[in-house]
């Protein structure tokens, strides 16, 4: 009769870490990053809403700091070019990159602040 070798005995908090991956069991760093990510997402949520002010204490229109934001500088210059405003125009009187500008467009397009004429031209849509 052999006997069997005996190797180095398992520890519980090896077990146990064993057992939360195979079952796909969530640690606690891993809800500590869900709920961060969750506290981003909804800061995101709270700042394009478009129902109301992004900060507390912050005017319509203006960032904490008090300056005017990229959004409405965006939107100021569509609405004083009596044509329609270009991309290019726009990029010329704001000085913002393309992405910059191409993200703010589609805000202000699905805000209903603006409206695509053309393409690359866009007006500043009609209030009621």
């Amino acid at each position: 009769m052999t006997r069997k070798k005996k190797g180095k005995p398992i520890s519980f908090d090896a077990m146990v870490k064993f057992f939360m991956q195979n079952y796909k069991i969530p640690t606690k760093k891993d809800i500590d990053r869900l709920e961060k990510r969750i506290t981003q997402l909804e800061r995101l949520i709270r700042s394009t809403a478009g129902t109301g002010r992004s900060r507390p204490h912050a005017a319509p229109g203006r960032n904490a700091k008090g300056a005017t934001t990229g959004m409405d500088t965006v939107y100021n210059v569509v609405r004083r070019a009596r044509n329609g405003a270009s991309f290019q125009y726009i990029q010329t009187k704001t000085g913002f990159d393309d992405k910059k500008i191409r993200n703010i467009i589609f805000r202000l397009n699905k805000l209903e602040k603006i409206r695509r004429q053309s393409r690359g031209v866009y007006t500043a849509a009609k209030t009621p």
